[in-house]
């Protein structure tokens, strides 16, 4: 086409072309041919800069493109090439996707979504794992605590606890006696001891004595012996949780605290893990937390550090919160306190509990039978379970 250009500018500025075949085209042809002749140009100039044919078509561009325009549309020949060409880029510029690239596309768009939700999958569990770790760090630290001064953390009871340098106890049961059981309190008051208290006494103290001593991780100093903060405490509160419990590894408000109850952890002391959002300092003085687990992750848990049994062992489906009523209930096995006998006090069951959606566990409506984790329904993936870990200190 460079010929054709070379043949209208060779005449140089102001030659005409008679006629005005350009004018009877469509305007398909037009735009057609006008975008044609412009790329044409274009090149000419890129291809013989500085020639005197260039050098014409520069200083009259329009002029030049105007008779380039009219030689084309006196040439049906040349007309139907370039109308063709037209064609074939409007093809390509609107061609669909075939089946094939479309699979593809599907496959590829399929194998990212599976990458980031197997990825958060993965986060997740590393997570949970790493809070077990956690937790059985703070039994190593509670052993080694009981083995240099004698007594668990928290329960230290004074005159011991002031020799040691550590906080002065108060007088009454829970706010540091020595008697083996974690108890926090209510008020400081004789008889306002409870296993399941969280703000001040012993169950607050277990975290400032392992932190005194630097066997733990973080610094805890908010809480007393007993003295009840005034307001509720929150993530968000000035101080928030984390100045009184250590935040678990897996994130997501969940967080570590301390309890015991004498039926339902057989007198024992306990690690409790779930999410935190609110401590009451009222009467209730205990936690508003939920289940954080799915049910194939409690499972998973419960079966590689105990007996996979969620009311039974060391590890167990329970938890602490003041929600509905409840203060220290198994997890979402049915009602408040879970699937559990009413007495004595809301103590394991065998009594017939059918698995849900909402069940941590269950043993399928067979009464007499010991209760296992919901693992089938929808494929143990519903965020029902919470665990308590039984401290092994001193045992």
């Amino acid at each position: 086409m460079i010929l054709a250009i070379l043949e209208v500018v060779r005449f140089g500025k102001g030659a005409t072309v008679e006629g005005s075949n350009f004018k009877r085209l469509t305007k398909q042809e037009q735009s057609a041919v006008a975008s044609y002749v412009k790329w044409d140009f274009d090149k000419l100039i890129l291809l013989q800069p500085g020639t005197t044919v260039s050098m014409n078509a520069l200083s009259d561009p329009e002029g030049g493109q105007d008779r380039l325009r009219e030689v084309i549309a006196g040439d049906r020949r040349r007309l139907a090439a370039i109308m063709r060409a037209s064609s074939d880029a409007t093809d390509v510029n609107h061609k669909g996707f075939t089946l094939i690239e479309l699979s593809i596309v599907l496959v590829i768009i399929g194998l990212i979504v599976g990458g980031v939700l197997a990825g958060k999958d993965l986060i997740r569990a590393a997570g949970v794992r790493a809070t077990i770790t956690q937790i059985e760090r703070y039994n190593t630290a509670a052993n080694t605590f009981r083995g240099k001064y004698g007594y668990l953390p928290g329960d230290i009871r004074d005159p011991d606890a002031s020799s040691f340098g550590f906080a002065p106890r108060g007088q009454y049961a829970g706010e540091g006696d020595g008697n083996g059981t974690i108890e926090g309190v209510s008020t400081n008051y004789p008889g306002h001891n409870f296993g399941n208290c969280e703000m001040a006494g012993e169950t607050a103290m277990f975290w400032v004595d392992l932190s005194a001593v630097h066997l733990i991780d973080g610094s805890f100093t908010a809480a007393s012996p007993v003295v009840i903060p005034s307001g509720n405490i929150t993530t968000t509160s000035t101080p928030s949780i984390d100045a009184y419990f250590p935040a678990a590894k897996a994130g997501e408000n969940n967080y570590i605290y301390v309890w015991s109850d004498p039926i339902k952890l057989s007198g024992a002391n306990a690690f409790g893990f779930s999410g935190v959002s609110l401590v009451n300092t009222s009467s209730s003085c205990g936690l508003t937390s939920t289940p954080s687990l799915t049910v194939k992750e409690a499972y998973s848990v419960d079966s590689k550090i105990d007996d996979g049994l969620p009311q039974q062992g060391r590890v167990t489906a329970e938890y602490l919160t003041t929600g509905s009523g409840s203060w220290n209930p198994w997890a979402a096995g049915g009602g408040n306190f879970g699937a559990s006998s009413f007495s004595p006090n809301y103590g394991p069951t065998t009594a017939a509990t059918p698995g849900s959606s909402t069940t941590c566990y269950d043993n399928g409506g067979n009464a007499g039978q010991a209760q296992q984790y919901s693992v089938e329904i929808s494929d143990g993936s519903n965020i029902n379970c919470a665990l308590s870990f039984k401290i092994q200190a001193g045992d």
